[in-house]
């Protein structure tokens, strides 16, 4: 028993330290890309795959040996196999993009073999590192093209050869494994990957939790306004939310629990404020970055539309925990930590405020988003020496960058299998027969159509990471959206929403799985705590949807935009409120119904409505805190 780790532990090192080489590879062709030198397209792609494809088989393995899963002869083999095929399927497609760059080449059937080799290959590495869900999506793209000219109605399609599938899933630069979004990830999203494992390492979030808890001291909620808060910095940086989830919240969970809260609760409000992290600017993860080159909108623009909805979101979350802080008798109390913050701490902030002045600074003067990032990156490596943690440990930094690297090459192989759905849809239409069958069950009613792409965009993002949720999203049901003649930019920011909210959905809200454990609380009782804390996120895309002066770029007027600002401010409260069935008081089961229905009628876009509705909606506020100081003389007089 006693050889048994150390023999255990070989592989681990070796799959690690051949890992760590392809990270270091992919990560510096990315820094070098996107601040020093352009890298021939082709080329880069076909190298970003192949080093994905190595670092996808080691991790893979990995996992397996960290596990404790016995790793044979016959797996050994396998990923061999699939090592020699994905590497012989990507020279392949480098192979014919020459070609057809020198000469009238077409793809022949000769060519698709290594294309379905490559395509299997990347399909089963998405499954073993994302799982099935990400694998399905991608095997019905390769089947759909094969065989879909056998399925009836709208579904049936002309046919499709071998060659024709190859050509439109592999040996393609526009669509497919190889397309133009593999070429957003590779040249803008990789960099900011790296920029925001690197912010995590270098210790600007431990900095970032203790401003935090010094600005929430003196409210009722305390660490989980605090964790609120943590986590929209935080996540904005990050861009995942399970990696905000377990930044903050192995810190934030026990003492929001210590405060009094319940362990549902406590893990609810983490895990959505961390995937709220994620529409927060100014960074806001990779999903905005591969808006803003799927919508021609800059992405300062997409920065700027971005910033009240989010402000909503977040104010949402504040409302239900001080609602809830009340509702459990829960004051203000001393923090358990010392909060104070230090001459260190001070100069820890530079670790956050400079990068993300650097990344504005950058965009302001007219720089791309990937050198934005890049000098962002540099930016980070000078100032991380003043981080005493890093003096004392800085091979920190260097293992954070190979972390960041990794991360960027696994969601490479997530984004092999958004590719193949991509060129699928665009080589049958099945996009635009979809929008076609929305368009004839909504009706004349935006809302009722708004709200069956709601319904799809949350089915088709369930337990998907954001980015990938967002893409397969807005790509079959963004046509719909587009024809009810809503605005490009905000038929985006409505899928962007849909794709970050499908984490909290239950019954696969991944997000409140990950909180959960940190609590110690039931998943599935957190996946509905998590999906009722973040009931706005499923509203708000629908206020701007009917108000698009909130997103500021388009349409805006600014008495307009205070109105529904207040509005909108004024219906969350009142949801809060009505969620939670107590405001200074508990509320009665009328009072919980008309709040529900004066909240959604504050949004009208008809004033008749929402006027009688606002005045209704602060009649019942009165009355609330009239009945509650009436409660509290009587209870003085009696004691």
């Amino acid at each position: 028993m006693t050889d048994a780790a150390p023999t255990a532990s070989v592989p681990i090192r070796l799959f690690a330290f051949a890992s760590a080489l392809a990270c270091l590879a992919l990560g510096l062709i990315t820094l070098y890309s996107s601040g020093i030198g352009l890298i021939e397209p082709k080329f880069h792609r076909a190298v970003g795959f192949a080093l994905a494809l190595l670092v996808g088989i080691l991790v893979s393995q990995q996992r397996r040996a960290v596990a404790g899963k016995p790793i044979t002869a016959l797996q050994l083999a396998i990923d061999a196999l699939l090592l020699v095929a994905g590497l012989w399927s990507i020279w392949s497609f480098h192979f014919v993009q020459t070609e057809m760059e020198t000469a009238l080449y077409d793809v022949t059937t000769r060519d698709a073999w290594p294309a379905l080799a490559g395509l299997v290959v990347f399909l089963e590495l998405c499954r073993r590192l994302w799982g099935w869900g990400l694998f399905g999506v991608g095997a019905f793209g390769v089947l759909y093209l094969l065989y879909g000219q056998d399925l009836p109605g709208i579904l049936s399609h002309a046919g499709f050869s071998l060659k024709e599938v190859a050509e439109a899933l592999w040996h393609n630069t526009n669509k497919g494994v190889f397309g133009s979004i593999t070429n957003i990830v590779l040249s803008t999203v990789f960099i900011f990957i790296i920029f925001g494992v690197l912010l995590e390492g270098t210790g600007a979030g431990d900095t970032l939790l203790k401003f935090a808890f010094l600005v929430t001291r003196r409210t009722r909620g305390g660490p989980a306004h605090a964790a609120i808060l943590a986590s929209s910095m935080f996540g904005t940086m990050s861009g995942s939310t399970v990696a905000n989830i377990v930044g903050t919240g192995t810190f934030t969970i026990p003492m929001i629990r210590k405060r009094g809260f319940t362990p549902t609760f406590a893990a609810g409000i983490e895990a959505t404020a961390s995937s709220g992290g994620q529409i927060m600017p100014p960074i806001m993860g990779a999903a905005a970055l591969v808006m803003a080159d799927l919508t021609g909108v800059g992405y300062l623009s997409i920065i700027l539309a971005a910033l009240f909805p989010a402000l909503f979101y977040y104010f949402s979350l504040f409302s239900a925990v001080t609602v809830e802080a009340r509702r459990q008798g829960i004051d203000v109390q001393p923090l358990t930590i010392d909060d104070r913050i230090t001459q260190t701490d001070v100069i820890n902030s530079a670790l956050f405020a400079g990068p993300i002045l650097v990344v504005i600074g950058s965009l302001l003067v007219g720089l791309s988003t990937s050198a934005a990032g890049f000098y962002a990156v540099v930016a980070l490596l000078a100032l991380c020496v003043i981080n005493p943690d890093v003096r004392h440990d800085p091979m920190r930094v260097w293992r954070s960058f190979l972390k960041g690297a990794e991360s960027g090459a696994t969601l490479l192989i997530a984004i092999a299998a958004i590719g193949i759905l991509v060129g699928s849809l665009d080589s049958t239409g099945l996009g635009l027969k979809l929008a076609n069958v929305i368009a004839e069950i909504r009706g004349e009613s935006l809302f009722s159509a708004l709200l069956v792409a709601m319904t799809g965009a949350l089915i088709l993002g369930m337990g998907m990471p954001t980015l990938p949720a967002y893409l397969i999203i807005i790509l079959v049901m963004g046509p719909a959206i587009q024809a009810l003649g809503v605005s490009m930019l905000t038929a985006h920011m409505f899928v962007f929403y849909y794709g970050v909210a499908s984490s909290l959905t239950p019954p696969v809200a991944i997000a409140a799985y990950a909180a959960a454990p940190i609590a110690g609380a039931n998943p599935l009782m957190t996946a509905f705590m998590s999906f009722r804390l973040g009931m706005a996120k499923f509203i708000i895309p629908f206020i701007f949807a009917f108000y698009p002066t909130i997103l500021i770029i388009e349409e805006f007027s600014l008495l307009p935009f205070l109105w529904i600002a207040a509005r909108t401010c004024f219906c969350i409260w009142l949801f809060s409120s009505a969620l939670s069935g107590f405001d200074r008081r508990k509320l009665s089961v009328p009072e919980i119904g008309l709040r529900f229905f004066i909240a959604f009628t504050c949004l009208a876009t008809a004033p008749m409505i929402h006027l009688p509705a606002i005045a209704i909606g602060v009649a019942l506020i009165a009355f609330d805190i009239r009945a509650s100081r009436s409660a509290s003389k009587g209870a003085e007089t009696s004691s």
